[in-house]
């Protein structure tokens, strides 16, 4: 009998994870339908399926959803690093990380010292939840972004990826530190100095450290089954996790370090490998927008939705734009784009995550806090996601988004060739076009293996005449490509 009930038990379980995923899969459609941030949609479903929705799940269990979220945070946070194109983000290095740091304390520090006062916390308590909420989730951004065909001009879009991506370990070790602080008794904040240098330095060696070690074995191994390549990768980026926390260091710093540089790296099965982690960063999404979804009870946030909105807004025109201006200051970076930069900040999945450590550590205030914090988010993304295409409008920075060509065929490059399957956009008043490619005078390491064309493609032959708006599939080294790309770009 008990076996039985087991058994239902699982298959309820398994059934509601279904149902779950698949309405959350489906529903990501009303993203790029109607301009609302997926985070948004995954929060809802959550919410619904919830105690006090219509699924009636009662999941009341912060130490499970802060599991949930670490595991999931980790896979996003390695995807992240992954896809991020290193030549757009070269150039803004250092904004990103002056970002990462000071802006995200400064957005720490205003945002608790106006805490304190409204909700009346002590001044550790306010500090806490301003580090909560110090962190900005770009993916939130360009998801809405995209559903417009907009885009943003460089170095806002590559510089707010970057900052995105490597602000949660700040925002990691300050709420670390401040429950360190209401937590252990006599502990001078001075003893945050030191910790940061460890947490920070470790985190960055055993990032490289694995991304070396990763490539190095990845190289060597040569598994029978392609299959495996994923599994192994997705037990390497766990192993990266443990090894910084075991070390002391910063786990998603080291994560996402090495997402980076393995993302610039040659490897076997490299594009497989990167489908696979967006899949899985995909699901993790939402696995712990949902249940952080379930989490909450709506009930409890409306008694403080009027702090939340203050909070709120505080963030969106005090914290954040001071932050910003204030860090690029040294970098000339025009005032336009400061704005934008300031107003891209949407809160994201990471501060609801972190919402959930006050609760393991017994602070007094975690409900307060964790209510809070969700609101904020919830408000965050939907009022400035609701008006960010016009605001790149006003400030003239948008541009418009090309979709991804999703070619036919693939190339992997590896050490045995030196040459890289490039696209190559043709404008409408370039030399070549009206030209068959025969007469270009293509370079002679350079194949011209496929053209897209109003949707379809064409497979090239010398007598193929060039059209513009035409995007030509290249396959060459990086002289021969620049050299062809060149003559492409040549008005007559």
């Amino acid at each position: 009998m008990t076996f039985g009930v087991n058994m239902m038990a699982i298959d309820m379980i398994l059934l509601w994870v279904a149902v779950l995923i698949f309405v959350s899969v489906v529903s990501s459609k009303l993203s790029d339908r109607f301009a609302i941030p997926v985070l948004l949609i995954f929060l809802a479903i959550g919410i619904l399926a919830g105690s006090e929705g219509v699924g009636k799940i009662y999941f009341n269990n912060p130490s499970a959803a802060k599991s949930i979220g670490i595991v999931a945070l980790i896979f996003i946070i390695f995807s992240g690093g992954l896809d991020t194109e290193w030549k757009d983000t070269r150039s803004i290095v250092w904004q990103g990380i002056v970002l990462a740091t000071c802006g995200v304390l400064l957005t720490a520090l205003v945002t608790g010292l106006f805490a304190i006062y409204i909700l009346k916390f002590s001044f550790l308590e306010g500090m806490l939840l301003g580090s909560i909420v110090s962190s900005t989730d770009a993916a939130a951004v360009f998801g809405i972004l995209r559903s417009k065909k907009i885009g943003l001009k460089k170095p806002v879009k590559p510089l707010l990826e970057f900052e995105s991506g490597s602000n949660d370990p700040m925002a990691l070790f300050l709420t670390a530190g401040f429950i360190s602080l209401l937590t252990v008794k006599d502990m001078p904040m001075a003893a945050l100095i030191p910790r940061f240098i460890i947490d920070m330095g470790m985190g960055a060696l055993t990032g490289y450290l694995m991304f070396r070690f990763i490539v190095f074995l990845i190289n060597r191994l040569k598994l029978e089954y392609e299959g495996l390549y994923p599994v192994i990768m997705l037990s390497l980026v766990l192993l990266t996790y443990v090894m910084a926390v075991y070390l002391q260091g910063n786990g998603i710093l080291a994560v996402y370090l090495a997402g980076l540089m393995l993302g610039q790296a040659d490897f076997p099965n490299k594009k497989m490998i990167m489908r696979f982690h967006n899949g899985l960063a995909w699901l993790m999404q939402i696995v712990m927008f949902v249940a952080l979804g379930l989490l909450v009870a709506p009930s409890h946030i409306i008694p403080l939705m009027g702090a939340g909105i203050l909070i709120t807004l505080l963030l969106m025109f005090v914290a954040r734009p001071l932050s910003v201006f204030l860090c690029l200051l040294p970098f000339k970076i025009d005032v336009k784009m400061k704005a934008m930069i300031a107003w891209g900040g949407l809160r994201g999945s990471v501060p609801i995550i972190l919402a959930t450590f006050p609760y393991m550590a017994g602070i007094t205030q975690a409900d307060t806090i964790f209510n809070i914090v969700f609101f904020v988010v919830f408000t965050s993304v939907l009022i400035q996601g609701a008006s960010l295409s016009f605001v790149s409008k006003l400030l003239k920075l948008d541009v418009p988004s090309t979709a991804k060509i999703n070619y036919p065929i693939e190339f992997e490059k590896t050490k045995a060739i030196d040459a890289e399957l490039t696209d190559v956009i043709v404008p409408y008043t370039s030399v070549i076009v009206g030209k068959t490619i025969a007469t270009l005078g293509v370079p002679e390491k350079c194949l011209i293996v496929l053209v897209s064309r109003d949707g379809k493609f064409v497979i090239p032959s010398g007598m193929t005449v060039i059209e513009g708006g035409d995007v030509l599939l290249v396959l060459a080294n990086r002289e021969d490509f620049a050299s062809f790309q060149r003559s492409v770009n040549v008005q007559p």
